[in-house]
């Protein structure tokens, strides 16, 4: 069984792209629309995850090893054991971002960090391959 190996940076082309457009919409809607400049800013404070993440280029990922799963974001890391995992189960949000959580034997369920998370059918492919199970539910509100 090979490794698999998924990481991400905040430090990104599309989190830039992102970022520029919602700021040139504000300074468009100031200058064009005359809309209110705090309103604006409330709006533009929505940006300052992104904004850290684009400046800080903090890394995140996943690996898959023949002990078992692991994760890193930022200062939150995580790892299971194969012997541990019933399944993984991939939960397609109403924003269609997917969120990946780890449920134990037990009946635990271990959130991934949606930053950490593969793209969902890269994911599932791997999964699958290595024989885990992997349950899909989309748009569930709970869980």
């Amino acid at each position: 069984m090979t490794p698999y190996r998924f990481e991400t940076t905040g430090r990104n082309r599309r989190t830039l792209i992102a970022l520029t457009l919602v700021w040139a919409l504000i300074l468009g809607a100031i200058a064009l629309v005359d809309a209110s400049p705090i309103l604006m800013g409330l709006i533009a404070l929505c940006t300052a995850p992104a904004l850290y993440d684009l400046m800080s280029g903090r890394v995140s990922g996943l690996t898959l090893g023949p002990e078992g799963l692991g994760w890193f974001a930022g200062r939150r890391t995580g790892d299971v054991a194969w012997s541990k995992i019933d399944h993984i189960r991939l939960d397609t949000r109403l924003d269609f971002s997917v969120r990946a959580s780890v449920v134990l034997v037990s009946g635990r369920k271990l959130r991934v960090p949606l930053e950490a998370t593969p793209p969902a059918d890269t994911f599932e492919k791997v999964l699958t391959d290595r024989g885990v199970s992997v349950k899909r539910h989309h748009f569930s509100l709970l869980g």
